[in-house]
């Protein structure tokens, strides 16, 4: 059973998606929320799966409010004004609903949270990790969104709240998070090292002692192997070593 809880300010809009989630049997309706601050009491205090999500509310807006989650829940969020889609995706929503909502739309969206929810990710999409159809993806750096293609990505870098995106290319830097990026990645083909750095596996030249070496622009680029991250490095070379 998926606990959910909704969060709008508008009472028509709760009412719409109260009837809709009353007929996903996976969904349970815990609570309707007015506000973020009603919503984060709730969070507190039941085990919440997903969140729909109003964008525009008073005090505090939906993204805010997402944004001051430190482990979210799933999150569909549901707004009038289309603009907000890009946002809404950035910061790994499952879905993005705009209103006024059709059932059938609502059932897709539903239909992925329950998939979501079956693999054990809370914000899981489906662009993660295995089974990727695409060998790109896009993300959003300099007030528009740059196409990344997985083959020309050296290394990515986290620095805070930003990632750099390493390519022999240049780099592309994006306000995204190391366990954000980390998830939709495919597992195969990149792995982590280090808290601060996730490299491509095709890229690796050498393993020497405690680093991993890399090639960058012709040069050779190293970058710290991580005490946590040892092990899984060392399993993927001793399962391909001769």
């Amino acid at each position: 059973m998926i606990n959910v809880i909704i969060v709008d300010d508008e009472p028509l809009a709760q009412d719409v998606l109260e009837t809709y989630i009353s007929k996903i049997p996976e969904f349970n309706l815990v609570t309707k929320c007015n506000n973020a601050f009603e919503a984060n009491d709730a969070l507190k205090n039941h085990s919440i799966d997903l969140i729909f999500l109003d964008i525009q509310m008073p005090q505090l807006t939906g993204t805010d409010f997402l944004k001051t989650l430190a482990n979210p829940p799933m999150v569909i969020f549901t707004t009038a004004y289309s603009n907000y889609a890009v946002e809404g995706f950035e910061l790994n929503a499952l879905d993005y609903l705009l209103k006024p909502i059709s059932m059938e739309r609502f059932i897709k969206a539903a239909n992925k949270a329950i998939a979501a929810h079956s693999k054990g990710g809370a914000s899981a999409v489906p662009t993660e990790n295995d089974g990727r159809e695409e060998d790109f993806f896009f993300v959003k750096a300099d007030k528009k969104l740059m196409k990344v293609a997985y083959n020309d990505i050296l290394y990515i870098e986290g620095l805070k709240d930003y990632v750099i995106i390493r390519m022999d290319s240049g780099r592309i830097i994006t306000l995204q998070t190391m366990k954000s990026l980390e998830k939709k990645m495919p597992h195969q083909q990149f792995r982590r090292i280090h808290r601060s750095y996730i490299v491509n596996v095709d890229r690796i030249r050498a393993i020497d002692g405690n680093m991993v070496e890399l090639v960058e622009k012709n040069q050779p680029k190293k970058l710290p192997i991580g005490k946590n991250y040892r092990e899984d490095i060392l399993s993927l070379i001793n399962k391909n070593r001769l």
